[in-house]
């Protein structure tokens, strides 16, 4: 008979300082990206309604009676979820069930998710003409894989996709989605020849389902913090400036700290950014703020203030004119310049605006910094950025700043989040070493700013369930 690997224990009672190991092991399997391990770490949500009455009522008996289902039935579920993420959440009790140190954190969580999926039911009912009742779709939504299923198909397009991604059958997933369109009652996807596109009516949930897995990963994250080991994976979204010198130093000093945390960085446009930051996909966005494009989703913190310059190759011809140039000098000369809509653009078009100028005009228009150094150093091309993404030619003498006073042409760079977010302590920890190097003298043109004092992993931890 083949050995049969026995299950890791769960773990009771309060957090201590050391970790305990098959905790950690467990639960760094629930963290992994592979969909079996996602498949996992997402079955969580079918044991939140217990949970959370449970946690309200203290007792299994009165929420037997709130949620009518049968005793024995919410002692299963309880146990499975607590299997399920590795620690027991409750301290059992004689006259009830009391939240233990791990428990507080999941149900800061699961709050959470429960206020986004109603949130999504109700949006979903309310746009019907037959009155359908919200709280039976989030019952729905929280049981079983449906909101899984749907983000899947919502996400790759294809069903076959999706069976690959989730590791499930054409007939489950069919099934599945069927269920749920019955319950919304109207369509999710609209059917064409290139797949399934979400539907207009759909898009609510959509952006509720994907900042509810968000959550999930997050409280994953915040459990093996508890355990004295700051891990989880992190998405920032970077601008230009940001993703040259800042948040790559940021990142090298985190994982000198907590090498087990995982940094993904996407680059796209600040509007493809801000969109994916509102549903979840990235944790917070890092670059040139961008006050008038806000929205009471987002919310920004400015780290420093960055002044806009004009640079060219090394031995360009106007780097030989004596004195300071003027801008009426420069207005017809050759430039590769950011996107229009760009915080650098437009502070530059500020400066020619108020000398009665009209702006330059781009023979070639790029945000990507490799396509700007290459053009700037083999031709005689001008460019408008911050000095800290070209610091490195610079100080190899490549590149210099002509001398121009473009007036006020400064930008606020700092962090976006999404309104109301609950950072997990990797995330915090990102946070925190980017506000430190942009408050340290690494930056000569800002202002001075104040220092950060970085927090040890249990006051992280601390973080999760305050």
């Amino acid at each position: 008979m083949p050995h049969k690997a026995k299950k890791p224990p769960v773990r009771s009672g309060a957090p201590t300082k050391r970790p305990v190991i098959t905790d950690l092991a467990l639960m760094e399997e629930r963290l992994m990206t592979t969909p079996a391990a996602r498949a996992d770490r997402d079955d969580v949500l079918r044991y939140l309604c217990v949970f959370l009455s449970v946690a309200h009522t203290g007792s299994v008996t009165r929420s037997s009676e709130q949620i009518f289902k049968a005793a024995s039935a919410i002692t299963r579920a309880l146990t499975q979820m607590e299997q399920l993420l590795g620690v027991s959440l409750f301290e059992r009790r004689p006259r009830g069930m009391l939240l233990n140190a791990y428990g507080e954190a999941v149900h800061l969580r699961a709050r959470r998710i429960q206020a986004e999926i109603r949130q999504a039911a109700t949006t979903l009912c309310n746009g019907q003409s037959t009155r359908k009742d919200p709280a039976v779709l989030t019952q729905l939504l929280l049981s079983g894989n449906k909101l899984r299923v749907f983000v899947s198909l919502a996400s790759h397009g294809q069903i076959a996709a999706s069976c690959h991604h989730l590791g499930m059958s054409k007939s489950g997933i069919s099934m599945s989605l069927a269920r749920l369109e019955e319950s919304v009652g109207q369509p999710l996807f609209q059917r064409t020849a290139q797949g399934l596109v979400v539907s207009e009516a759909a898009e609510p949930l959509l952006l509720h389902a994907k900042r509810v897995f968000a959550e999930v990963r997050h409280m994953q994250a915040d459990l093996m913090a508890l355990q004295g080991s700051v891990e989880g994976c992190i998405t920032v979204g970077a601008l230009p400036l940001g993703r040259t010198r800042l948040l790559p130093l940021a990142i090298v000093h985190l994982l000198q700290k907590y090498p087990g945390i995982q940094i993904k960085t996407r680059e796209s446009s600040y509007e493809e950014l801000a969109r994916d930051l509102g549903c979840g996909d990235i944790d917070f966005i890092f670059g040139a703020l961008r006050p008038q494009e806000e929205n009471r989703q987002l919310v920004s913190e400015a780290l420093f203030v960055d002044q806009v310059r004009i640079f060219c190759r090394a031995n360009h011809p106007l780097t030989r004119t004596p004195g300071h140039l003027s801008l009426a000098t420069l207005q017809h000369n050759g430039w590769i310049l950011p996107r229009q809509d760009s915080p650098a653009r437009r502070a530059l078009v500020r400066s020619f605006t108020r000398q009665g100028l009209s702006a330059p005009q781009p023979s070639v228009e790029s945000g990507d910094l490799a396509v700007v150094r290459n053009l700037l150093t083999h031709s005689d091309l001008l460019t408008a950025c911050s000095p800290h993404q070209l610091r490195y030619e610079m100080e190899k003498g490549d590149i210099v700043e002509l001398n121009v006073d473009l007036g006020d042409a400064e930008r606020s760079i700092g962090i976006i989040q999404r309104s109301g977010c609950h950072p997990p302590p990797a995330m915090q920890a990102l946070l925190e070493e980017v506000r430190k190097i942009c408050a340290s003298d690494l930056l000569p043109c800002s202002p001075p700013a104040a220092s950060y004092t970085p927090r040890r992993t249990a006051e992280l931890a601390q973080h999760c369930v305050s």
